[in-house]
């Protein structure tokens, strides 16, 4: 009996890693892995490549991009490396240069530092670029900022871009929107810090909306969507997009404890878990210690290096997922509610996109209270995005999707199963207009049962149960707790 729980462990496991949500759904198909649409789409012309560690094929095998296409002989004749460098492996704010690839002899062309953008020179010899870059849904998360300047590069010089789309694994809408006069390149669009979009829904609302350099420019865009994927799905990433994202429980925590790097309070940066404690050399504090220390390839001089921080362990905490300040305002709290708090006051109103933010806190108001001044730029984000959406939208409002607590006391797993008396709530089975729904087919099913009620198990005259049939299953209850999953390797681009 053991043998077999333990095959199925392993088997669950491999299910995860491969792209699996849930049990009878096919894998997610990433755009970079629809080879012979993108060789379509080339046609024979010249590439660039804007590419990273990220940028692989998870099937058959993990091959990267830049293989996967010469090997069917593409003429790609430029990689351009974001932040991190194209290994992935350059630290947060790090200067990357000049190279080659060493397996196919490549020009790589750095497109972080003083050259965020593609040169004219640069885009002379190709014909075509492509992105494939895994981002992780926040806004001063530096790959999409990438993706703009590319976009415009393109527009400018008559070249087409093609986005290969990817899930997005912090996929709420939440957090301010970025206001007129805050543009930084961790955050040149006006979305909120959540923006509940893939890069290539993203890639289309800068396109239509015309956020490019000159307002009446768009460029040449092409985006290759996944399949098998919508709104809500969790989503494992299989390899980490920067150095200081280490697994899973760090991106998921991200975006609440990104606005810390405005302050001299420790994220982990120098220790084994970035993104996954919080700490301050004052006993006052917490009871947690850490002591950051230089980790070359994750941070040569770490804030508070040397020194014991004290705070929160947060590598088991239960993080229902999304945003908070509920982090943030308590160590403001424990700071003596002191303006000198915000060491970087005008770095934290850029990752803010607004200066309200900060003096709201210093105000004292509660998260609730900042909470419903940011409800009417959503509510007018919302309804722009719903115009750029490429995939099968939420089915509940996010604030139903993102509770605090539930009856059974879960937060979040990475099933996406969320809140309701059983635990289950919310999950990416249950998606109006996927391709699983079925409706009036020659079955005669009728209200097919892939979308439950009241838990995710619960069917309701559903399509595998023919009208009255006695096996209609009500109140099915599962309750999955904490089931987790780890990935490899993250950053957060918030050093620039």
């Amino acid at each position: 009996m053991k043998r077999i729980m333990r095959y199925v462990c392993v088997l669950l496991l491999l299910t995860a890693a491969t792209g699996f949500c849930y049990a009878g759904r096919p894998p997610v198909v990433l755009g970079a892995e629809q080879v012979d649409v993108i060789l379509s789409i080339i046609d024979g012309r010249r590439v660039g490549l804007v590419v990273n560690q990220t940028s692989t094929l998870e099937a058959p095998r993990r091959v990267h991009l830049l293989d996967t296409l010469s090997a069917r002989g593409v003429s790609v004749k430029k990689i351009f490396a974001p932040e991190h460098g194209f290994r992935g492996t350059a630290e947060a704010g790090e200067l990357v240069g000049n190279s080659r690839d060493a397996r196919t002899g490549i020009p790589i062309v750095s497109i972080y530092g003083k050259n965020k953008k593609p040169t004219p020179e640069q885009l002379r010899d190709i014909d075509l670029v492509i992105f494939d870059i895994q981002d992780v849904g926040a806004r001063f998360y530096t790959y999409i900022s990438t993706m703009h300047y590319v976009m415009e590069a393109c527009a400018e010089n008559g070249k087409e871009c093609v986005v290969l789309d990817r899930p997005n694994p912090n996929d709420f809408v939440d957090g301010p929107v970025r206001k007129e006069g805050f543009e930084s390149f961790v955050g040149l669009d006006p979305i909120p810090v959540l923006h509940g979009l893939t890069v290539g829904e993203l890639a289309r609302m800068i396109n239509g909306e015309r956020w490019l350099k000159k307002k009446t420019d768009s460029c040449r865009l092409s985006v290759v969507p996944l399949k098998n994927w919508a709104h809500g799905d969790a989503y494992r990433l299989p390899i980490s997009p920067s150095p200081n994202l280490p697994n899973e429980q760090s991106v998921r925590l991200y975006p609440s404890l990104g606005w810390f790097e405005a302050t001299n309070v420790s994220i982990g940066r120098g220790a084994r878990f970035p993104f996954q404690v919080i700490g301050y050399p004052d006993k006052a504090y917490g009871d947690f210690v850490f002591t950051p220390q230089p980790i070359p390839g994750m941070d040569a001089n770490p804030l508070q290096k040397g020194k014991a921080c004290y705070g929160l362990d947060l590598r088991e905490y239960p993080f229902e997922g999304g945003l908070t300040l509920r982090f943030f305002l308590s160590f403001y709290e424990k700071a003596g509610k002191d303006a000198t708090f915000f060491a970087r006051p005008e770095w934290f109103d850029l990752l803010a996109g607004n200066k309200e933010l900060r003096s709201q806190i210093t105000a004292g108001l509660t998260e609730q209270e900042i909470r419903l001044t940011w409800q009417e730029d959503l509510e007018k984000y919302k309804a722009m995005r719903r115009k750029y959406l490429l995939y099968p939208d939420y089915t509940v409002d996010a604030k139903d999707i993102v509770p605090e607590y539930n009856d059974t006391g879960l937060k979040y797993n990475d099933t996406g199963l969320k809140y309701n008396g059983t635990g289950l709530k919310y999950n990416g089975i249950v998606l109006e207009n996927n391709g699983i729904v079925l409706k009036n087919n020659g079955a005669g099913l009728k209200n097919n049962g892939i979308v439950p009620k009241n838990n995710g198990i619960v069917l309701e005259n559903n399509a595998i149960v023919p009208k009255n049939n006695d096996i209609v299953l009500k109140n099915n209850d599962t309750g999955l707790e904490n089931n987790d999953t780890g990935l490899e390797y993250n950053d957060t681009g918030l050093d620039s």
